[in-house]
C-alpha cells in the first residue's frame, strides 16, 4: 500500500473528526449543562455554512468575517429558539426536547431546500489558505491542515472555559442546583440561554469551516448529525473532553477503514458504539447518574 495513499486517508479521517469534535462538543455542551438533546444542531450547522455564503454574495465580506459573524447569527437564532420554544420543555422528558428540534430540523432543512435546491452552493477557499505543502510523503493542503489545527483550539479552549474557569463553574452549578445559584445574585435563566446559544453558534462555526471543503448544501448537516450522536454516546453523553478525544479518534478511524477495509467505513462508528454501550453504557468518558 502506497505512504501517500495512507497518509492522505490519515489527514481526511483528521479532517472529519475536527467537524465530529466540533458539533459533538456543541450537543455536550448544551446536553450537560441544559438537558437537552439538540437534534436541530446539524440543521445549525448548515446554517453557518449558508450565513458564510450570504455575507460573501450579498455583502462581499469574505471568510475572516464570516468565522466572527457567522456564528453570532446562527448563536442569536438559537437563543430565540430557546426563549420561544425549548424553556417551555425542561421540566419534561428529554423525549420531547428531541422531538421537538428534530421537528424544527425538518423545517429548516426542508426551507433552505426549496429555496437553494440539494446541489450544492460553491464556496471559495480563502486565497491566505491556497495550495499547500510538499512534505515528501504526501501533500498537505494549507486550508484543511488549518481546520485541523484552528479546530482543535476551539476545542480546548471550550474545554478550559468550562472545566477551569469560574464562568464554568456557575455554569455548572446552575443545572446541579439552579435554586442555590439565584441566592447568589445569578440570572440563571440568562446564563441557560447564552449557553444554548453558544452551543449552536459552534455548530455554526463549524459550517463556515465546512463551506470551502464540502460547498454550501440544505444537506449538509442531515447525514452528519446521526454520525455526530454516535460520537456523542461513544464518549459520554454531556462530557466535553469526551466529545474532543473521541470526535478526533473516531474520524481517524473512519479514515483508515477507508483504505483497509472500505466496505465498513459506513458503519464502523456505529460498531464501536453497541461494543462501547455494551460494555460501558455511561460512555467511554461518562459518569452515572
Amino acid at each position: 500500500m502506497a505512504t501517500q495513499a495512507l497518509f492522505g486517508q490519515l489527514l481526511i479521517g483528521l479532517i472529519n473528526g475536527a467537524f465530529y469534535a466540533m458539533l459533538s462538543l456543541g450537543l455536550s455542551v448544551i446536553f450537560g449543562l441544559l438537558n437537552i438533546i439538540n437534534f436541530a444542531h446539524g440543521a445549525q450547522y448548515m446554517m453557518g455554512a449558508f450565513v458564510a455564503y450570504f455575507l460573501l454574495s450579498l455583502t462581499g465580506l469574505g471568510y475572516w468575517w464570516s468565522l466572527l459573524l457567522a456564528p453570532i447569527v446562527v448563536g442569536l437564532f438559537g437563543i430565540a429558539l430557546e426563549r420561544t420554544m425549548l424553556k417551555r420543555l425542561y421540566h419534561l422528558d428529554h423525549l420531547y426536547g428531541l422531538l421537538l428540534t428534530f421537528g424544527l430540523a425538518l423545517i429548516i432543512q426542508g426551507v433552505f431546500r426549496n429555496e437553494f435546491g440539494s446541489s450544492g452552493l460553491p464556496y471559495a477557499i480563502p486565497a491566505q489558505l491556497t495550495g499547500g505543502y510538499n512534505l515528501g510523503f504526501m501533500f498537505l493542503p494549507a486550508y484543511r491542515a488549518w481546520v485541523v489545527v484552528f479546530s482543535l483550539g476551539v476545542c480546548l479552549a471550550t474545554w478550559w472555559v468550562i472545566e477551569r474557569t469560574k464562568l464554568g463553574s456557575y455554569l455548572r452549578a446552575a443545572t446541579e442546583n439552579p435554586t442555590l445559584v439565584r441566592a447568589f445574585g445569578i440570572n440563571v435563566p440568562r446564563m441557560i440561554t447564552l449557553t444554548y446559544g453558544f452551543g449552536v453558534g459552534l455548530a455554526g462555526l463549524a459550517g463556515v469551516l465546512a463551506a470551502p471543503i464540502y460547498q454550501v448544501n440544505p444537506l449538509m448537516g442531515a447525514d452528519l448529525i446521526i454520525v455526530v450522536f454516535a460520537v456523542v454516546v461513544i464518549g459520554g453523553m454531556g462530557s466535553i473532553m469526551g466529545s474532543i478525544v473521541t470526535g478526533f479518534a473516531l474520524g481517524v478511524v473512519e479514515g483508515f477503514t477507508k483504505v483497509f477495509y472500505p466496505e465498513a467505513s459506513n458503519t464502523v462508528i456505529f460498531v464501536i458504539m453497541a461494543l462501547v454501550l455494551l460494555v460501558r453504557p455511561t460512555g467511554l468518558f461518562g459518569r452515572a447518574s
